[in-house]
């Protein structure tokens, strides 16, 4: 009875990739494709002779390597900022007592509850003031407000997993505040800061709506706008677009599968306390 049940779960769980991985197949598959099979009738679930020519076409698009450039840059600045300041206040929540601070808590969920959409004229007003519209570093600013509730959230759930006596140890051996938390704390904390760093990096790179609105130079905006070019007045070009969101997602995918172990650590032992 109970291998039978098993069995039914394996077979449910297989149901359930198989769904869920049947638009990524299509896409790659869509990719590989010539013009005439794209739109052909029966669909083929196999490409009859498989073809480059959507993604050299892709590639040879005008402003695909800037905007890869901007991705990158945006991608791990947000990443780096994120870490660096979410580091910092998960440290001072799990450690200090101090008024405010369950509030401060309460305001972190909040925020993370705030739909995105919610948010888009006000923070448009706000850099448009500070100047900082069209500009990469103005769209690193705005993803922080998404990503740094997060970050802090996970962070302190893995810093309250790290036993005080660590840190009250190595002030006794002569460190400071400071020298523990690089000394003791720090490395602990990396199966989080891998989890937390995907996060970040995985919600700068799919992001679509913000940078549409703050960034208007071509050259300045990220692949997940360059995607949109295969769409024109004359129709879609799929075999380029299918092509581009493969070379879109491969980035994410292949570091993904490169720690996809301390992602699996790091969510779990993050979930324990907080």
């Amino acid at each position: 009875m109970r291998r039978q049940r098993s069995l039914g779960h394996d077979l449910l769980g297989l149901l359930v990739a198989a769904v869920i991985g049947f638009p990524i197949y299509w896409m790659v598959l869509t990719a590989f494709r010539p013009a005439n099979e794209i739109l052909s009738l029966p669909p083929r679930f196999w490409p009859g002779r498989p073809s480059w020519d959507n993604f050299s076409r892709a590639l040879g698009s005008e402003t695909f390597w800037d905007n890869v450039r901007s991705s990158v840059l945006i991608g791990l600045g947000t990443v780096v900022v994120s870490l660096v300041i979410g580091t910092l206040a998960a440290f001072a929540l799990a450690r200090f007592r101090f008024r405010g601070r369950k509030a401060f808590v309460v305001v972190i969920l909040v925020v993370q509850m705030v739909p995105l959409t919610a948010l888009i004229i006000p923070l448009y007003l706000l850099l448009n003031d500070a100047g900082l519209t069209d500009s990469l570093s103005g769209v690193i600013l705005t993803y922080l407000v998404f990503t740094l509730p997060f970050t802090v959230w996970m962070l302190r759930g893995f810093i309250d997993g790290v036993p005080v006596e660590l840190e009250e140890a190595a002030m006794v051996d002569g460190c400071g505040r400071l020298g523990a938390f690089r000394r003791v704390v720090l490395p602990l904390l990396a199966p989080g800061i891998v989890a937390t760093s995907v996060f970040a990096l995985v919600q700068a790179w799919n992001e679509y709506v913000l940078v549409y609105i703050l960034l208007s130079t071509p050259e300045k905006q990220t692949v997940s706008i360059w995607l949109v070019s295969f769409t024109t007045s004359r129709g879609t070009d799929y075999g380029g677009l299918m092509a581009g969101a493969t070379l879109t997602a491969l980035p994410v995918v292949v570091f993904f599968l490169i720690i996809q172990r301390r992602i699996a650590s790091g969510l779990a032992a993050g979930a324990v306390k907080g």
